[in-house]
């Protein structure tokens, strides 16, 4: 029991400290922060309504209770100010015949339930302003209005922060590793990416972008430097029909950076394979990006993806996911060179040869007839 328990956490160590730092998580939070930012924090305040949907539930929450409390608090201490300014409470011993600004206002307690009861629209109808006292109603009606805006504006958050397309982006997934083989006589880069609802993605697009370290010819480093991969569906990769799991894949050709990889060296690369898909949602026509990455030790070499749909005696189709990052080994090249020399070669071999050494010549044939 030891002994496995001590393979496990060795294997666990071995695998941390071979783990590469990576800009995009495989749910697609990205691992960056910002330092020494020279702008100060006010501006994040000028554009509040983003601010406030970026915040965590926890801190939305604090503040949405905390809008509610303060505003109810700071408006039962003016009511408590009022009634004390006009001497309405018990401690002035105010006459018979005295009229209050608020009917029955005793202390600071009853000011705050009055307060709360204004900015809700509740109105039990034991406290109510008096028409004796113009800043009662002046007051009244201030509350009336900034209770409707901190309504409005703290549920329209809530509501905004529920309904974002970010979280429908969260039933799209992407299979656990990338796999190289070869597909249609070239040598490609597939991922597989489902799609969990039956719902639509309108106008979903595929592309990615491959981050790494390279140096330019003026010896400058360039850090996470993007470039372009182009991915291809059979059916286009425009105007997705994501209805079922797709295949998406890169043709390692000679423009592509992958062309000079082999399946002996490719887990010495130090390279970042960040995949996007953008879409419509067709429920609320808001846009949506789904994105993960892949390093050098998720790209599988000389693997494609098990078979993940078939069609049931019903007439179905029944998509298992059981398999969708499920990978089966096949026979591949292990690199695109070698394989683009090898059809460059039986391409040669098709058209023949020419021998410079043949030389072409003509012969005069003569008939002599005698008759």
């Amino acid at each position: 029991m030891f002994s496995y328990l001590r393979k496990r956490f060795s294997r666990h160590l071995r695998e941390r400290s071979r783990r590469r730092a990576r800009l995009v998580s495989k749910d697609g939070r990205c691992n960056i922060e910002f330092g020494n930012v020279e702008q100060s924090r006010f501006v994040f305040l000028v554009d509040i309504w983003t601010t406030i949907l970026d915040l965590r539930w926890r801190y939305k929450m604090t503040i949405f209770i905390s809008a509610f409390l303060g505003s109810w608090f700071l408006f039962g201490l003016l009511w408590y100010a009022v009634a004390y300014i006009h001497k309405d409470l018990p401690e002035f011993n105010p006459s018979i015949n005295h009229t209050p600004c608020v009917e029955n206002i005793n202390g600071l307690t009853s000011a705050f339930l009055f307060s709360l009861e204004t900015q809700v629209t509740i109105g039990y109808g034991f406290r109510c302003v008096t028409e004796q006292c113009a800043t009662a109603i002046f007051l009244l009606i201030f509350q009336s209005i900034l209770g409707v805006i901190i309504n409005s504006f703290m549920c329209g958050a809530i509501l905004a922060k529920i309904s974002r397309s970010k979280n429908r982006a969260k039933t799209i997934t992407f299979s656990r590793n990338a796999v190289i083989s070869k597909r249609g006589g070239k040598l490609c880069l597939l991922i597989r990416v489902a799609n969990l609802r039956k719902s639509l993605l309108i106008g979903s697009h595929i592309y990615g972008k491959l981050l790494k370290t390279t140096i330019t010819p003026e010896g400058e480093t360039i850090i996470l430097d993007q470039v372009n991969i182009e991915f291809i569906v059979d059916a286009g990769n425009e105007n997705l029909f994501f209805i079922s799991p797709l295949t998406i894949y890169h043709i390692i050709d000679k423009s592509s950076p992958f062309f000079h990889m082999a399946a002996e060296t490719i887990l010495q690369q130090d390279f970042e394979l960040v995949v996007f898909l953008d879409g419509t949602v067709e429920a609320t026509s808001a846009t949506c990006q789904v994105r993960t990455s892949y390093i050098p030790e998720e790209v599988l070499w000389g693997y494609r993806f098990a078979p993940i749909v078939s069609k049931t005696k019903e007439g179905k189709y029944r998509v298992d996911f059981q398999n969708f990052s499920k990978t089966v080994a096949v026979e591949t090249p292990h690199c695109a060179f070698c394989l683009h020399n090898e059809r460059e070669a039986k391409a040669k071999e098709k058209k023949g040869f020419d021998n410079p050494g043949f030389v072409l010549s003509e012969v005069n044939e003569t008939t002599d007839t005698k008759m």
